[in-house]
């Protein structure tokens, strides 16, 4: 059973995970308009991925006895300098996500919360990786720079991501 405050802060980071899926498929589509296909596709799979995020939370939320509040979200940004600028604004808010993950845990620690720490350590795995392919592919835009061949390499790269869902409760990570 969960403690009213970490329900309500639950409660808030999952509107948080809906909040980061509106904005990979805002990135998503501004890519799109840019006739960025590869990175149109990152974004697309990253909305993917954040809709996990959030589903995840809502299960959880369910299966402690509490219900899903879920609140109103501002809208994202619809428009970016370049890809650069995306990615930066990716890790910036990943960054964000990490120290939001980190406060419920350090909450449920405090709180001796053991089943809420346990859910929260999928997410604090998964973050290492996000920061990581980000600062991964921000280095190479960073590289490219203006060279529009470059910049088409890294799009085909990322034009390759595939959506994978996690494997289902009890089966693995």
């Amino acid at each position: 059973m969960l403690s009213t405050e970490m329900a309500v802060a639950l409660n808030g980071h999952l509107n948080t995970e809906l909040y980061s899926a509106h904005l990979y498929l805002s990135m998503s589509s501004y890519a799109n308009f840019l006739g960025l296909k590869g990175a149109a596709n990152w974004f697309m799979v990253q909305y993917q991925e954040e809709m996990v995020h959030f589903t995840k939370f809502y299960d959880y939320i369910n299966s402690q006895g509490e219900h899903v509040k879920l609140g109103p979200l501002d809208a994202p940004p619809s428009e970016f300098a370049n890809l650069l600028a995306m990615f930066q604004k990716t890790i910036e808010h990943e960054t964000h996500i990490t120290k939001c993950i980190n406060d419920l845990t350090e909450l449920a620690v405090q709180q001796k919360d053991h089943a809420t720490q346990i859910f929260l350590q999928w997410f604090i795995t998964e973050q290492i990786e996000e920061e990581e392919n980000d600062r991964e592919i921000i280095g190479k835009l960073k590289l490219v720079g203006d060279n529009g061949y470059g910049l088409l390499m890294i799009d085909t790269e990322l034009g390759a991501r595939v959506f994978t869902p996690p494997p289902a409760a009890g089966q693995g990570a």
